[in-house]
């Protein structure tokens, strides 16, 4: 039986709804998405309103894709102001059921449910993702996820974590000054201050004291401009460390994890899907000491789908209610 549901993926900056359908536990249609800014709302109740009021329906069915820690009576965004009491959706949002899952989470529900025809080659074998075991998922957006995703013979279980939030690892003696830099900055620096969005930016601004150099980039969006584009020297070099971090940190992530294949995605993953094969991005992923071999034989995709985190947010609600 065919049942209408809506979907929200929550971010930092951004709020993205859609309706979603879903039958015998699986999504078979996702509408287009309604995107607003979270700054513009003064809450996720008032956002959804605004959705309900812009598409004309409102679901009695709803998950959600929450960029933050999911459990616990008050769950808090972790780039975004916004707070959810999950007691109180129900009353709060005059609907009878949901599914609230970790944003990365979502994206790993999405990686468990997409063809291959939602998947990139990025580094090793060209070959399909692994049938059973662990697949890392490492996105890269306003900041860092990471989650895994268990295949197994009978289904698949996703694994939420917060692994976006763990020690920044210099590897060379640039990336030591660059933490030194950063210190200046943040008590403790932790890979999401320099593998995602908002990275570049702290990045650029660091090998600018480096370098003795003022700054002539004020705001971000002008700063991955010249950075994808090549016109800003400091910006590109910003850039390339972005993306040897990303590499070592997903490399990480897969060893940690015991994965036999890694999905990048996250809204900077997809803007990089042109430059990661171009820059040091594989190099980093593979130098794993004794490793090597093996990270060398491990598939890396990048997920293309625009909206992982509205699918994947979906596919949960899907498998959690049927």
């Amino acid at each position: 039986m065919t049942r209408q549901i809506a979907v929200a993926d929550v971010g930092g900056t951004h709020a993205r709804f859609a309706l979603a359908e879903i039958d015998g536990g699986r999504v078979t249609s996702l509408g287009d998405p309604v995107t607003l800014k979270t700054s513009e709302h003064g809450s996720f109740q008032l956002a959804w309103q605004e959705f309900c009021r812009r598409s004309g329906e409102h679901p009695n069915e709803l998950a959600i894709a929450f960029a933050g820690p999911v459990g616990g009576e008050l769950l808090k965004l972790t780039n975004n102001p916004w707070v959810i009491r999950p007691a109180l959706i129900k009353e709060r949002l005059d609907v009878d059921r949901y599914t609230i899952v970790n944003d990365f989470g979502a994206v790993a529900y999405a990686v468990a449910t997409l063809g291959d025809e939602h998947f990139q080659h990025l580094c090793g074998p060209e070959q399909p993702l692994p049938e059973q075991g662990v697949t890392s998922v490492v996105g890269p957006g306003t900041g860092l996820g990471v989650a895994a995703l268990l295949r197994k013979s009978d289904g698949y279980d996703v694994i939420e974590t917060e692994g976006g939030h763990i020690d920044f690892a210099p590897l060379d003696v640039l990336e030591d000054r660059i933490l030194v830099e950063l210190r200046r900055s943040f008590r403790r620096v932790s890979i999401e201050r320099i593998a995602s969005g908002r990275g570049l930016w702290n990045v650029y601004e660091a090998l600018g004291a480096i370098e003795g150099l003022n700054l002539t980039i004020r705001d971000e969006k002008e700063l991955w401009t010249a950075a994808l584009a090549g016109s800003d020297s400091l910006a590109n070099a910003a850039l390339d460390r972005v993306c040897l971090t990303l590499g070592a940190v997903a490399g990480d992530i897969a060893l940690a994890q015991g994965a036999a294949g890694v999905v990048i995605a996250g809204g900077v993953g997809l803007r990089l899907a042109d430059y990661l094969p171009r820059s040091g991005f594989q190099d980093r992923f593979i130098a794993k000491g004794r490793f090597e071999r093996r990270m060398d034989e491990m598939p890396v995709k990048l997920i293309t789908h625009p909206q992982p985190g509205l699918i994947g947010a979906a596919a949960a609600f899907a498998k959690e209610h049927g």
